[in-house]
């Protein structure tokens, strides 16, 4: 039996999250679908323009991490770009808004319907929605993900035997095919994936019930302006405050990594 805390949530208390699990096997041939299927070309638009981007969290070696995704802070991608402006070194807001607008429609319908279907009946409570993959050998380094509005739940899509966990505060914990993690990312974790295979998940952020929705908005309009200033390809997802303090070590007994990180 699974043990929940304050930093790993039980999914059955979120709802609007069965919406989600119950069309896993759709989004998951989607993502499937898009990776066969998507010309070179659709590849390096997606993961330049659709794929949130961190300057903070890093990896030990030469282990990659790749993600990209259709909402951010509760709009969908094309919206976004368009919202904040946004221009790529090869190629201009509208170009790129009309782009993702393209790949989205093209190839995640499924997914984008189940979002406005959530969002529509919890007053879009969904903020931001991606894919994200762990491939071969990745190992991140220690870090927060400082978003005291939101959970993150991550939807098992592709999830191959063997060593692919999330070690956050005392816990490992394991993803699961067709079943959600949720956790209050706020806390110190670090993912590895120690297996010669991809593991993909969705990642859907949402706000805290328990808070005031009025605050949590407040809240995140503050903080995505702060983020898009530093860096506007983080799509409001990563920001500086990413990087885990000493003292978040030292409080869950991970003294022992700092010193493993800053050699590494």
């Amino acid at each position: 039996m699974t043990n929940f805390n304050e930093y790993h949530l039980n999914p059955e208390e979120f709802p609007f999250l069965k919406t989600f699990q119950d069309k896993w096997e759709i989004i998951r041939d989607e993502f499937t679908s898009f990776i066969k299927q998507a010309s070179d070309e659709e590849l390096k638009f997606t993961y330049d323009v659709l794929g949130p981007k961190s300057k903070t969290i890093k990896t030990k070696g030469n282990s990659k991490y790749s993600a990209f995704g259709i909402l951010f802070q509760g709009l969908f991608i094309e919206e976004y770009i368009h919202l904040h402006d946004i221009a790529y070194p090869d190629y201009r807001t509208d170009e790129a808004s009309a782009k993702a607008l393209a790949l989205r429609k093209k190839y995640f319908p499924n997914l984008a319907n189940v979002i406005e279907k959530v969002n529509l009946t919890d007053d879009f409570v969904v903020r931001n929605v991606y894919f994200g993959t762990f491939h071969p050998g990745l190992d991140i380094k220690l870090h927060v993900n400082y978003n005291p509005h939101m959970n993150r739940g991550y939807l098992g899509l592709i999830v191959p035997e063997g060593d692919i966990a999330m070690q956050i505060c005392h816990d490992k914990l394991y993803w699961h095919e067709g079943k959600f993690m949720v956790l209050d990312h706020s806390y110190p974790h670090c993912p590895h994936n120690y297996t010669n295979y991809d593991r993909t998940v969705l990642v859907v952020d949402f706000f805290k019930p328990d808070k005031s929705r009025e605050e949590v908005r407040q809240f995140e309009q503050k903080q995505v302006a702060e983020r898009m200033l530093d860096n506007p390809y983080s799509l409001g997802v990563f920001g500086k405050s990413d990087k885990a303090q000493e003292a978040d070590f030292i409080k869950y007994g991970l003294a022992h990594q700092l010193e493993w990180d800053k050699a590494l």
